[in-house]
Parts: C-alpha cells; sequence; structure tokens
C-alpha cells in the first residue's frame, strides 16, 4: 500500500536573531521523515518544543519548509506554488488545542461548520444549511446547539463543532493537534471514541500530535517519537509501548500516570 503522506528529510529553520535576517538558524525540524498510510492513526509523540506543531503546519502548508519534500498521494507539496496548494489544502484539514481560537466568536454553530462551504463556493445557501446540520448530527451536537454562539458552549462542544467543520470539504488526512490536551479526562475519552467512529465511518487517516501516550495508545496505530526537531523513535504503537528503545521515549513512557498494556487499553500502573 502506498502512504498517503511521506515527509523526507524536512528541514525547518527559523531565524534565531531579532532580525529575519540573522545568520544565526534554530532548526525547528532537522531532516525528518515519517510514512502515513491511508486510512491509518499515527501519533506524534514529544515534549514542547520538539517540533511536533512546526511539522503538522508545513504538511497542512501553512508553513514552508527550508528544505526536503512532504508527498501527499504522490503530490510534493513543497514544490507547489499558491494556486496549486489552494486546490489541494481541502483535503488537509487542523484541528487545533484550542478551538475556541479558530472559531468566530460572533457566527453561530451553524455559520462556523458552512463557512468552508462558502469559501469553496460550494452549494446552495439552503443546502450549506442541510449538510452543516448533517455535520453537527455526526459529531454528536444537537440541532439546538446550531444557533448558538462559541462563548455558549463548553469546552468539549466547541472541540466537536471544530471536527464537524472539518469534515465539511471530506479531507482525507485529519491533523489533530494536541487537540485533546486542553479537554477534561471525561471529555477527552468521548472525543477520542468519536474520532475513532469517525474514522471508521469515514475512512479517515489522522496525525495525532500529541505529548500523552495514554492517548497515543487508545488512538493510533503507528507512534513517532520527537525529540529536538527530530524523530528519534518510530514503529508500530504497541512495539513502541512495550519495548521503548530511545531514552526520549522510555523518558515519555516514565513520566505518564498510567502504563499501557496494549493499544486502546488504558491501565492504573
Amino acid at each position: 500500500m502506498q502512504p498517503l503522506l511521506k515527509v523526507e528529510n524536512l528541514v525547518k529553520n527559523y531565524a534565531a536573531g531579532r532580525s529575519a535576517r540573522s545568520k544565526d538558524k534554530l532548526a525547528a525540524l532537522d531532516g525528518v521523515s515519517l510514512s502515513v498510510l491511508p486510512k491509518t492513526a499515527t501519533a506524534l509523540v514529544g515534549e514542547s518544543g520538539s517540533g511536533k506543531s512546526t511539522l503538522a503546519h508545513c504538511i497542512a502548508c501553512l508553513e514552508h519548509p527550508t528544505s526536503g519534500s512532504i508527498s501527499f498521494e504522490g503530490i510534493d507539496l513543497a514544490a507547489l506554488d499558491e494556486d496549486q496548494l489552494r486546490l489541494l489544502r481541502p483535503q488537509i484539514q487542523l484541528v487545533f488545542q484550542d478551538p475556541a481560537g479558530s472559531h468566530n466568536p460572533r457566527w453561530t454553530a451553524l455559520e462556523i461548520v458552512s463557512e468552508p462551504f462558502f469559501i469553496q463556493g460550494r452549494f446552495t445557501k439552503p443546502d450549506r444549511a442541510v449538510r452543516a446540520l448533517q455535520l453537527l448530527d455526526r459529531v454528536a451536537l444537537s440541532r439546538k446547539m446550531a444557533s448558538r454562539r462559541p462563548s455558549e458552549l463548553s469546552g468539549g462542544q466547541k472541540q466537536r463543532l471544530a471536527i464537524a467543520r472539518s469534515l465539511a470539504l471530506e479531507p482525507k488526512l485529519i491533523i489533530l493537534d494536541e487537540a485533546l490536551s486542553a479537554l477534561d479526562c471525561s471529555v477527552q475519552a468521548q472525543i477520542s471514541n468519536l474520532l475513532l467512529e469517525l474514522q471508521s465511518s469515514l475512512g479517515l487517516t489522522y496525525l495525532f500530535i500529541t505529548h500523552d501516550f495514554r492517548m497515543a495508545a487508545h488512538l493510533a496505530d503507528q507512534i513517532a517519537v520527537m525529540h529536538r526537531g527530530r524523530i528519534v523513535e518510530s514503529g508500530p504503537a504497541e512495539n513502541i509501548l512495550r519495548s521503548p528503545s530511545h531514552e526520549t521515549t522510555q523518558a515519555l513512557l516514565g513520566a505518564t500516570s498510567r502504563l499501557v498494556e496494549s493499544p486502546g487499553v488504558l491501565v492504573h500502573a
């Protein structure tokens, strides 16, 4: 099976000084390579500052890499111009840690979910509303929520709304950038189970960015561990969790309050 996403030798440098022209460079990504198969979930695990979100932003075409390639369905995203990227961006959606920051506070939930249809010029206004309501149903938000604004929703409801919006254009890849970390444990469990159900019913591919091995174990088929801009260990989730070989992986697992006996099962240590 060919990868849906293939990242090869990706480098992303930032100016280390105050000026963008500074000769000193900070390597946020230092030769990252990663493959994601269709209809699977890959967890990218690492501490804050390890480069996880920078990699996500490069894949989602929000950042341009310094060098290397990002192949999506065999197309090198890094080689495309802005017009070409505009055609591909609907296929890759990003769900952020803080959904409130990505929602217009003046819009209703229905308007927020309908926005991608409007931007892409898809469907008539009545059809957009119908499809938006269907998406709210799919993420288990009742239709009475359609007229509410983000300030009237709980944290879990805001994240469900963000997921509904990400589904609007029928993407092939959804990147979840610490999308569960701001929620309490019971809501995390509900949203993670929703993600698994959506993956099964819609054939989605996930890149799940987290610092939490418990969530990685619950959601991921593959795990890649990042440290200082590099992937230091990767493989099937069960192998990484049972026999971590790199000291970074061992330290991250040791820092969790629970140990994982097998993927998808969380038990007290």
